[in-house]
């Protein structure tokens, strides 16, 4: 099977950003699947059965897109263990979805703690991030995620 290698030129910041938007609806569209999947048996099931189709889908795309990885070395040890927190968001996602929360206030609340968690390994300089000083804007950034999450979630 051929290879398809990615295009040489660097995306766009429009590009890139449309698809980060992909992986967002993607994530809420993989977590609404789950939970249904979790319903009808149960989270730890659901982790499962998602994870073999995800192995699945990730080796087709593999196959399709084969190139050369980059000349940096090895990844660090921890870093073939990210499938770990991808199974634990998939098992709690879907027990957090089938509650009062529902996918939006699911989704709003994971958003949260992606972007403290992202703060706090950009401040901080975790898993090997350029360690980057926060601002007041970032803050304020916070408090307005925080804040978009606790009206979605209580209403206005």
């Amino acid at each position: 099977m051929p290879s398809h290698p990615l295009p040489a030129r660097p995306l766009s910041d429009y590009a890139l950003g449309a698809l980060a938007l992909s992986a967002g609806a993607l994530l809420a569209l993989m977590i609404h699947c789950n939970s249904r999947l979790a319903a009808a048996s149960d989270p730890l099931t659901a982790s499962w059965i998602a994870h073999a189709a995800g192995t699945f889908a990730a080796w087709l795309l593999w196959a399709a897109w084969r190139r050369p990885g980059p000349a940096a070395g090895p990844a660090p040890r921890w870093a073939y263990l990210g499938g770990v927190p991808g199974a634990l968001t998939v098992a709690l996602a879907a027990i957090a979805v089938n509650s009062p929360l529902g996918l939006a206030g699911t989704l709003a609340l994971a958003m949260v703690g992606q972007v403290l968690f992202g703060l706090l390994a950009d401040h901080f300089g975790w898993l090997g991030m350029l360690r980057r000083r926060l601002g007041r804007s970032d803050a304020l950034a916070a408090l307005l995620v925080l804040a978009g999450c606790a009206i979605l979630i209580f209403g206005a």
